[in-house]
């Protein structure tokens, strides 16, 4: 049996106890979920179980993939990652804010939220541009 048919089975038994659980939610109601909190549980715990093995098989299939591949264009890709990070960091602002719970979030804590939102931003610039420039080359 290779590998791909046991995340198959996997991937299915761990959708079929996802799907239980929802259901579990579902027909309790909302008000018992909340007076109770139970159901909500066992529908985090396979959520908790299905991102664990995602990294697990990404951090895996990664490594692997790096050292039998082109390690040369990994380390480009990663060092371009990084200088994307750096100019989300430059462009933050550091200005501490008061969070909706009255605590207050931190010059630091502003300051990475701000790259972490300008990363995203600038990623998803650079990905629309790239689909636009691979779907003009084709055009030719």
């Amino acid at each position: 049996m290779g590998l791909h048919k046991i995340l198959k089975i996997v991937g299915l038994v761990l959708s079929l106890i996802g799907v239980y659980f929802l259901a579990m939610i579902i027909l309790k109601g909302d008000d018992a979920i909340i007076e109770s909190g139970s159901g909500i549980d066992g529908f985090l715990y396979t959520a908790y179980v299905i991102f664990a093995l995602v990294v697990i098989a990404v951090v895996i299939f990664g490594l692997k993939g790096l050292f039998s591949g082109n390690i040369k264009n990994t380390l480009i890709t990663l060092g371009a990652f990084v200088v994307v990070i750096a100019i989300s960091y430059a462009l933050a602002d550091d200005t501490p804010m008061m969070l909706k719970d009255g605590d207050m979030l931190s010059e630091s804590g502003s300051k990475w939220v701000g790259a972490g939102l300008y990363t995203f931003y600038l990623l998803g610039v650079i990905a629309i541009g790239s689909m636009f420039i691979s779907g003009f080359k084709r055009t030719k």
